[in-house]
């Protein structure tokens, strides 16, 4: 970066005014955005009568850009989670058995989400390189509280994918305008080579979310991933588009206890439309596991250190959500684009993580699940929204769980 001492030493030999204009000129380079969320959840589930309700300081996300020139710019994110504490995990492999040691470290969780620099080399074509976020879905673009409805993102992104995905490698980005002088339509792609997901971490609930790196000190990188991601881009935050995600998790696993291949391939289909009064949003995936049963059979004897969940694998998760939001202020005010905002929304989600499995083991109904939610959310500026909804949850046993929610967020 270019506040060291070098710089200060520069600016401090010039004139009064040089040295005002050269530091405005260092200042003028630096952007700092964030946003955050505050959830409060009142819990009535048959599964667990006795689970306590929670207020979650779920976090405080600091971004600080730098602009080196106007084709290279540099980005980071810094993520401050539910305010607790966090620990990392090291393998030795130099103990008689190779032992897990897990080191507190951090006092306090604090995530480097992202660190990375953008080459901006053509609208058309662009090259980041380093830990950057992985554009899958719906919720990955509509990551700030504001840009969606419930306190939590949708259940079906926030279950069985990892969410706040990011991923370390190289991205490939663009834009290609559809029509001459005109802003919209156009194109938006996002091409992948990025560190891999690690297949010791999938479990029956979470189907490969917990397979996403972040035990450990450095991310496993002996099995890459390969991504697409392509919108038609039709108006301001909307679009339609799907993505394909393939990555071996095997080669990633902390030791080398199971060896075939088990490449998890995804797609989902995604849509997006926001609009005064309206906003809407739908979402489908499906995946795939290689060698399901084996992999369940491998991760059984996994080391209680390791804090996975050794349950079984399903071969194929899916999941699908339909939601749409309506402005009851605009009834009042049709003229109105800016805040005060008062949205009713309503969405509609299933999602199965063990949707089939493979040879003995056991397809748990339990893991299917279909959400009907209801809420609103009041926006007194277009950069703070309050929010509060009621999630009816049913299982595929038969199992009910309900949770009220009430929460605020903010950007800026």
């Amino acid at each position: 970066m270019c506040l060291n001492l070098n710089t200060f030493a520069q600016i401090d030999s010039l004139s009064s005014n040089k040295r005002l204009e050269k530091i405005d000129d260092v200042l003028s380079k630096f952007q700092l955005k964030g946003y955050g969320a505050v959830n409060y959840y009142a819990f009535d589930w048959e599964t667990l009568p006795d689970k306590r309700n929670i207020i979650d300081p779920e976090r405080l996300n600091l971004y600080l850009y730098y602009k080196f020139t106007e084709k290279i710019q540099f980005k980071s994110e810094i993520e401050f989670e539910h305010g607790g504490t966090g620990t990392t995990m090291a393998f030795d492999p130099l103990e008689e058995f190779g032992e897990f040691e897990q080191e507190v470290e951090k006092g306090g969780e604090v995530v480097v989400e992202q660190i990375n620099l953008l080459f901006k080399i053509k609208k058309a074509f662009n090259v980041r390189v380093g830990k950057m976020r992985f554009y899958m879905g719906n919720a990955s673009k509509q990551d700030q509280p504001r840009e969606y409805f419930t306190a939590y993102r949708s259940e079906v992104e926030n279950t069985i994918l990892p969410l706040g995905w990011y991923e370390t490698g190289l991205e490939f980005s663009g834009a290609i305008a559809l029509a001459p002088h005109r802003e919209y339509p156009y194109i938006e792609y996002n091409l992948y080579v990025v560190s891999g997901l690690d297949n010791s971490g999938f479990s029956s609930q979470n189907w490969i979310r917990r397979g996403y790196q972040t035990r450990f000190l450095t991310i496993n990188a002996n099995n890459l991933a390969y991504a697409l991601r392509l919108d038609y881009m039709f108006k301001k935050d909307s679009w339609l588009g799907f993505n394909i995600y393939a990555g071996n998790a095997t080669g990633n696993r902390p030791k080398k206890d199971f060896t075939a291949d088990s490449w998890v391939t995804y797609g989902d289909v995604h849509f997006a439309y926001d609009g005064q009064p309206w906003r809407m949003r739908a979402f489908g995936m499906l995946g795939h596991i290689q060698n399901s049963e084996a992999l369940s059979k491998a991760n059984q004897n996994l080391s209680n250190n390791l804090n996975v969940k050794r349950t079984p694998i399903a071969k194929t998760a899916g999941g699908a959500y339909i939601e749409a939001a309506y402005d009851l202020l605009h009834l009042l005010m049709p003229q109105q684009q800016q805040a005060p905002q008062l949205y009713a929304f309503g969405r509609a989600e299933w999602y199965d993580a063990m949707l089939s499995t493979e040879g003995v083991v056991f397809d748990n109904p339990r893991y299917e699940r279909t959400v009907y939610t209801a809420g609103l959310n009041y926006y007194p500026h277009p950069n703070i929204v309050f929010k509060t909804h009621y999630a009816w949850r049913l299982l595929g046993s038969g199992e009910k769980e309900n949770t009220y929610t009430l929460g605020f967020g903010f950007d800026f």
